[in-house]
């Protein structure tokens, strides 16, 4: 599996962004896709995933505020990001859920600041 994030930047809190992740290298017909973040000195964490079938989880910390979905005829995620907080700033990764550990990204980083 292979993927590629992108679309972080600086932002002011309140902002929006709206991330992708491109994927490739997956073989089976259902699937489930994360955005993942790390913020300085903390662990990575699940934000939120969907199933290639359409269901969704959030985090409590992101819930109501983001929004993800996926294309897959372009094996496409997107997670869109709204009323954003200095503490979603991060550096966002996409993989499969549960993670593949050899198969994270570059990530994307997000900064919430004014």
């Amino acid at each position: 599996v292979r993927v590629v994030e992108s679309g972080g930047g600086l932002v002011q809190p309140g902002g929006s962004l709206n991330l992708s992740c491109v994927h490739s290298g997956i073989t089976s017909t259902t699937y489930v896709i994360g955005w993942y973040r790390q913020a300085p000195g903390k662990e990575r964490e699940l934000v939120a995933h969907i199933h290639s079938l359409g269901s969704t989880w959030y985090d409590d910390s992101v819930k109501g505020r983001f929004s993800i979905s996926r294309d897959n005829t372009k094996n496409t995620v997107n997670l869109q990001m709204h009323s954003l907080k200095p503490e979603d700033t991060a550096v966002y990764y996409c993989n499969r859920f549960p993670f593949i550990p050899a198969a994270w990204g570059q990530g994307t980083q997000v900064t919430v600041s004014s």
